[in-house]
């Protein structure tokens, strides 16, 4: 191999492994390839790098060739911000109206994480306002109102899922009776393909290779929707959703060793299907994850088991069995993030534990509180976090902080 292609890779490598620019990092599954993390936080936690007050929303940051993205709503505007990742200076803003009202008084800010892909930012608002920005100036590019241009039915929070960049395409679980997944050209916002009539979730999709195929994956407010990359032709399709009516589907697929695995609470449980045959590997109440997605590390599962308003616990659970390992319980809801044989746990109360990625116990190694937590209703750290860089980011009810973990 040429010696200056070899250094071409290496950086390519890099600069790939040390961004998390999409929802569940790089490769959609919540692992860093960083290495070198600190294992000895102080008791008041890491290094705060900095810190910055935001406006209302679900939706974490996403983090790419040093700039962080954060979307969020103040007064009657939804807010697409791009910030220098090491200082939290801003270094654009792009604003469009918005009129969402929460049913349940929630939050009305997004929910969605947004998706930076060459040079793009792809956000999706809580009304369905699709963007297309580019990251270096913050200049729009395009933009599709998806609820007058498929008429969907809004769901119990507003739209939630994120959009899935492949390729060429820009992807969304619409949600409308006659277009439930649309595919849009990334560079001008046209569709290029729709797909059934599945009603959307809160799961955000993935691409992945199955086989010598690249699919995409969803988990619609249906069940399982599994289809091809380019010509959005289904490949698979199951049910895998609540009887009663009042739920969703919310964590998002994982793929795995030629396998996929889905989770929802609400009764429904987990199931581990081997795309060769599309027949069941397990399924159980081995891992019933309410909204987080759980990470895979080796051959175990790691992730929230149970409903959120009834106090989740923390579960490993062995891969090709659905056998638990162990459990933590009282540990709440909580974001995995798996990097260097650690599990980071970003949880609702706003503490941060560091955990041994290990089936063979529960160990901790550090744990601080990020923010205090506020006598307010509903208040919890749901948005999901970013480890880009050494850095973790993540966002409480409006706020925004860094902390330096190498």
């Amino acid at each position: 191999m040429p010696r200056a292609f070899l250094v071409l890779l290496i950086l390519t490598n890099s600069v790939r492994s040390a961004d998390w620019p999409r929802f569940l990092g790089p490769d959609s599954n919540g692992h860093s390839m960083e290495e070198g993390l600190r294992r000895d936080w102080p008791p008041d936690g890491p290094p705060k790098r900095w810190e910055i007050s935001t406006g209302s929303g679900f939706a974490g940051p996403a983090v790419a060739q040093g700039r962080l993205v954060l979307f969020h709503r103040r007064k009657d505007e939804e807010v697409l911000d791009c910030l220098d990742a090491k200082t939290g200076k801003n270094l654009w803003r792009f604003t469009a109206p918005t009129g969402y009202v929460d049913d349940f008084d929630f939050d009305d800010g997004p929910r969605a994480v947004p998706a930076i892909s060459d040079g793009h930012v792809f956000a999706l608002g809580a009304e369905g306002r699709l963007i297309c920005c580019e990251l270096a100036t913050g200049k729009l590019l395009w933009q599709r109102e998806l609820a007058k241009d498929y008429p969907f039915r809004k769901g119990y929070f507003g739209v939630g899922v994120s959009p899935l960049v492949e390729n060429d395409l820009v992807v969304v679980n619409v949600g409308s009776r006659d277009a439930g997944v649309v595919a849009f050209d990334r560079r001008t916002g046209r569709e290029r393909w729709r797909n059934g009539r599945d009603a959307a979730s809160y799961s955000t999709p993935l691409a992945a290779t199955i086989g010598s195929r690249r699919c995409l994956v969803f988990l619609t407010r249906q069940g399982l929707l599994v289809l091809d990359a380019q010509t959005g032709d289904t490949i698979h399709q199951r049910p895998f959703r609540a009887r009663i009516d009042a739920s969703v589907n919310a964590a998002s697929p994982l793929v795995a060793d030629g396998r996929v695995f889905l989770t929802a609470s609400y009764g429904v449980g987990a199931l581990l299907l081997d795309a060769d045959g599309w027949r069941e590997v397990w399924k159980g109440d081995a891992l019933e994850c309410h909204y987080n997605t759980p990470v895979k590390v080796n051959n175990h599962l790691f992730g929230s088991h149970g409903r959120q308003e009834a106090g989740a616990s923390l579960r490993c659970v062995e891969w090709t069995t659905g056998t638990v390992a162990w459990e933590k319980e009282g540990f709440g809801c909580a974001w995995l993030i798996a990097v260097d044989g650690l599990l980071i746990a970003v949880r609702e109360s706003g503490r941060v534990t560091l955990l041994e990625a290990s089936p063979a116990a529960y160990r901790e190694f550090g744990d601080f509180q990020a923010f205090d937590k506020p006598d307010r209703r509903n208040w919890a750290v749901r948005a999901a976090p970013a480890f880009a860089d050494g850095i973790l980011y993540i966002r409480a009810p409006e706020r925004l902080a860094a902390w330096k973990l190498k």
